[in-house]
């Protein structure tokens, strides 16, 4: 790909957040502008596809801003960015603190691809300073899309209603198949536990899931099955892992 870069990161505005703009209801009515909006999504569909179409085999990382770096949570992710590195992947974060930056200084100090998709929000971080590669953007839908696109499986981290969102939708795409080959890996089975037993006592009980769907999930501590999960998945993809 061409030479990394840090994306500069976009500030918000006084009057809000882009997406915040986008979907006011007091603007839903302003066809003029939801017109020139559509523009600025394509742009930013476009400078996402540029940036991120050659990254090779890529898994995304989530969990929360919020991990302190003593939190045990900090060193897993730490860990399994450091080995999905080693095993010859990018690794892909929201570029931002927490768990975030300690799966993208794992994947840096072993000497992988260490790439951040940050997001405008009202409170700006800014990238971590282990992301190689930074993309920034205006549009959460569009960020979302990235990370289906480009990352063959995802390792979930602690976290909190963004890396819910994020996991919901990986599931919900594996269960309709508009994505496949795609394995979900929960890391952390105190805090996902509860979870995955309510899933299990309430929704599937109540027959508004399968088992099957349950099972596109694996819950673990182990960081060395997350990663060999997500180089099994890969490797029918025809050997892109250096073997």
């Amino acid at each position: 790909m061409s030479p990394a870069r840090q994306a500069p990161r976009r500030g918000s505005r006084g009057d809000g957040t882009t997406d915040q703009r986008l979907l006011d209801p007091g603007a839903r009515l302003d066809t003029h502008t939801d017109l020139w909006r559509v523009l600025k999504i394509q742009a930013e569909f476009v400078e996402g596809f540029g940036q991120l179409s050659d990254l090779g085999p890529t898994i995304a990382v989530f969990g929360s801003a919020r991990t302190a770096v003593d939190d045990p949570s900090y060193a897993a992710a730490q860990e399994v960015g450091r080995r999905l590195a080693e095993e010859g992947f990018t690794v892909l974060t929201g570029g931002g603190p927490g768990a975030m930056e300690a799966a993208n200084k794992g994947a840096r100090t072993a000497g992988g691809l260490s790439v951040g998709l940050g997001i405008e929000l009202p409170y700006e971080t800014g990238m971590n300073e282990f992301v190689e590669h930074g993309v920034n953007f205006r549009y959460f839908f569009v960020r979302k899309t990235m990370f289906i696109k480009y990352a063959r499986g995802f390792v979930v981290l602690p976290g909190g209603l963004g890396t819910l969102d994020e996991l919901f939708e990986a599931l919900t795409l594996a269960q309709t198949g508009k994505v496949t080959q795609f394995p979900i890996v929960l890391l952390g089975t105190e805090f996902w536990g509860g979870l995955v037993e309510w899933l299990r006592g309430s929704v599937l009980a109540s027959g508004k899931i399968k088992q099957s769907d349950l099972d596109m999930m694996t819950v673990t501590d182990d960081v060395e099955l997350a990663v060999s999960l997500m180089r099994e998945a890969s490797a029918p993809l025809g050997g892109l892992l250096g073997e």
